[in-house]
Formats: structure tokens, C-alpha cells, sequence
């Protein structure tokens, strides 16, 4: 008995050590920019991009109409500093394009950020800076993927945070239809989606060479599936079907927890308390693994948050409080791979941050993520070492039924030009309760 005691434990001391060995920090001063949603200083939490109704709506907006993005973020260290924001266009890929600003900018290249305020009544200090574009004085001349980028003291070696947001035009139809996977038990598990483009009144020269349709499932990026050919070509009609590639698990509908107040335990919430330092620390009750457990819809987010603070109703965005939140789930020691909390909460990216530890005393995954007050969507996800993006089968669990949102990103190039077109966006949700 102590021999496999002792075996156990030097397994997960291994894995441990091999996970720091491998860890990557977010902040070991790398201003290399990212073409992706990254936090490049300590200091920046909660950032937040979107389209400006509605804290939850995607980043996206539609070229020469009225509709506003806002871009939100605190900095913990609570003092006044000079903020600016620029842009960058991307190709289909996020990978810079061979535009230069002035052809897909009109007026000015970057914006101060001059609106701020400092956080009220909260035991963490902190100052919430915004800003909505486009300006009156700045104009996107051209649709497709953008890159917003923050850098301090007018420094653009000194990034902060790059968020990524996209400009539409609606130059085909998109048609769609989500069904069961095919073939052994998968009629269970996936969701396959068919559909056609519609552009009779959109030229397309080469289909298979000009056009790249992306899709994501709940604005995920790490499982987002690309360079989907068309099934049948006819005039005026793309029809996509039978690709294996436009499949996804179902996966199940999204945990949570309500951290509105921290006065009140809610359901999800075993333990509230202050450390030395007065900082909250909120402890979640221990989750359970779904993999086998009966599918139950119940309304959820989709993996975004909400800020919000039931304590002091008049602005959660400078009077929401931040805590530890614990998170802890039972399960055996991997050594292949990790497990991940993923959703809006963790930039929808894999990394050191939300990793989780093996512990061993409690034969489980831990990790502890700094939050602000709100109501938060989130799964637990496995990433082994072979795989790409974070996997949910061994955690949540995978169900025909889940309701997930999707979106198809279709993008042109013209014969002629060196840029990506957004000519469509087509977002649906897989069923509707």
C-alpha cells in the first residue's frame, strides 16, 4: 500500500514540476504583439470588448452604419495614466494584412482614452477607463478582422492589451441548417452544420481560391474550424455540406456562479471571506464531473459574464468589488495534458493563468482566478499535449441537445486586391428553448 502511495504521489510531483517546467507567463515583459485578446501588464483586468447596446453582444458592427463598439478595462493600480488606442487590419487568418492605415481608416489612427473613473466603496482600487468608436473623426473605410490595440505614454513599444473585433458588409446570404452528426454514437454527441452562400448578386470569380468561411462555437477561437471548401458549385449558390470539419461537440450548456453580492451566498457559493488584507475571497462549492449525467437545458450565457453588483446598484463599472474566486473539481491525476477553466472570464485562451493544479490531499484540480464582481458562465476543459484546442468530452460531457451559438465568418478577396473582405456574418443558435 505505501509503494503505490509513494508512486502516486512522485507521479504527480512529476507532473507538477513538468507544468512549471512548460508554463508560459503572460507578463515576462513580452511587448511582441499578439493578433489575438491578450492582457500584456498585471496590473489590466476586465477588459472588455463589444458592441455598445449590450455588455454581451460580440464584437462586431457593420461597415457605414451607426452601430458603436466600446472598449473597458481597470487598472489595479488605481492612479491616472495616459492610455491610447490604435488599430490594425487583419487578414481571414488574424494575420496582418498589406493595408496601411490610411487606406482603412479615415481621420485619425489612434484615440486617447480620456475617459476614466476611479472605483467607489471598493476594498480593491482600481480605475475603469472607456472609450466608444468609431469617432466622428475616425472612420473604418474597409470591413474585415481589426486588431484593437492599447500602448501607454504614447509608446507603441509599450502595449497593454489587443482585443479582436470585425467590420461586416452584407454582400451574400447565408442559409443554415444545424443538425445530428452521422455515424456511431455521434447522433448523440455533435452538432453538424450545412449551409449555402447566396450570391447572385455578389461576383465570385473562384470560389475555392477567393472565399475562406470560418466558424466558432460561442466565440471561441482555440476550437474555431477554417478553410471549408464548397460541396456544390452552382450559379449563384455555394452549398456546403458533408465536411467533417464543420462538426463540433455538443459539449453541455455552461456552469455558473453569482458573485453580485458579497454579502449573500448564492447557489453556487459555499464560502465568503477577507484575508489580512481585506481582499475577498469567494470559494465555490466543489463541481462535479457531467460526463455521464442526463443533459438539463437551463438558460446560460454562452461563456460570457455580466458585471453587476447587488450591493451598490448605481455602477457595477466602478463600484464592483474584485475577489479570489476558488474553483475546485474531483478528478484523478493527468500527466498528458491539463485541465483549463475556459469562457469569457479567461479570454477564451489556455495559458498559466487558469490552469489548474493537481491537489493532492484532495485528489482534485484547483485554480484561483481574480475577478469582478458579476454573474460568470465557465466549463472545465482537458488539453492534452497532442491536442490544439481545450477538449470538454472528459469533464461536461457532450449532448445533440445543448443550445451553442455559432457564427460563420465569410471572407472575400477580390481579384486585385490584397485584403479580406467580411462579406457576411451569420450567427444561429443550435436549438432554441
Amino acid at each position: 500500500m505505501a509503494y503505490k502511495l509513494n508512486t502516486t504521489l512522485i507521479v504527480v510531483l512529476f507532473s507538477l514540476l513538468f507544468n512549471n517546467l512548460n508554463a508560459q507567463d503572460d507578463y515576462v515583459n513580452d511587448n511582441q504583439m499578439r493578433y489575438e485578446d491578450w492582457i500584456y501588464k498585471p496590473n489590466i483586468q476586465t477588459a472588455q470588448l463589444h458592441e455598445s447596446t449590450f455588455d454581451a453582444n460580440p464584437p462586431v458592427i457593420e461597415l457605414n452604419t451607426q452601430q458603436l463598439l466600446e472598449l473597458s478595462f481597470d487598472d489595479l493600480e488605481a492612479d491616472k495614466k495616459s492610455y491610447t488606442v490604435s488599430f490594425l487590419h487583419c487578414n481571414a487568418n488574424w494575420e496582418p494584412s498589406d493595408l496601411m492605415q490610411s487606406e482603412y481608416i479615415d481621420g485619425f489612427y489612434e484615440a486617447n482614452i480620456i475617459n476614466f473613473n476611479f472605483s467607489n466603496n471598493t476594498i480593491q482600487k482600481y480605475t475603469h477607463y472607456s472609450i466608444i468608436f468609431p469617432q466622428a473623426n475616425m472612420q473604418f473605410t474597409k470591413s474585415g478582422n481589426y486588431i484593437a490595440f492599447v500602448y501607454l505614454d504614447n509608446d507603441k513599444e509599450n502595449l497593454v492589451l489587443t482585443k479582436r473585433f470585425m467590420i461586416f458588409e452584407n454582400k451574400v446570404t447565408v442559409l443554415t441548417d444545424i443538425r445530428q452528426a452521422m455515424g456511431k454514437d455521434e447522433q448523440y454527441e455533435k452538432q453538424h452544420i450545412d449551409f449555402k452562400i447566396l450570391n447572385s448578386q455578389y461576383e465570385l470569380t473562384n470560389p475555392f481560391t477567393d472565399l475562406k468561411v470560418v466558424i466558432t462555437q460561442n466565440n471561441r477561437w482555440d476550437n474555431a474550424v477554417n478553410n471549408i471548401k464548397p460541396t456544390f458549385v452552382e450559379p449563384g449558390q455555394l452549398t456546403y455540406s458533408l465536411d467533417d470539419k464543420s462538426t463540433f461537440n455538443g459539449g453541455n450548456e455552461f456552469r455558473f456562479f453569482d458573485t453580485r453580492s458579497l454579502r449573500t451566498y448564492t447557489e453556487r457559493v459555499y464560502n465568503i471571506y477577507r484575508d489580512s488584507s481585506y481582499r475577498y475571497h469567494i470559494e465555490l462549492k466543489n463541481d462535479e464531473i457531467r460526463t455521464f449525467k442526463s443533459y438539463s437545458f437551463y438558460n446560460d450565457l454562452n461563456g460570457g459574464f455580466l458585471i453587476k453588483n447587488q450591493d451598490m446598484a448605481t455602477n457595477p463599472d466602478i463600484e464592483a468589488d474584485y475577489a479570489w474566486v476558488h474553483f475546485f473539481l474531483p478528478y484523478g491525476v493527468q500527466t498528458s495534458g491539463n485541465f483549463y477553466i475556459l469562457g469569457k472570464l479567461t479570454e477564451w485562451r489556455l495559458n498559466k493563468t487558469n490552469r489548474m493544479t493537481y491537489y493532492y490531499k484532495k485528489m482534485g484540480y484547483e485554480c484561483s482566478l481574480f475577478l469582478k464582481q458579476g454573474y460568470y458562465n465557465y466549463s472545465y476543459v482537458y488539453l492534452s499535449d497532442e491536442q490544439k484546442g481545450g477538449d470538454e468530452t472528459l469533464t461536461e460531457g457532450n449532448h445533440w441537445a445543448t443550445n451553442n451559438e455559432y457564427a460563420i465568418y465569410v471572407y472575400h478577396r477580390k481579384r486585385g486586391t490584397y485584403y479580406d473582405q467580411l462579406v457576411a456574418i451569420k450567427r444561429l443558435q443550435s436549438h432554441k428553448n
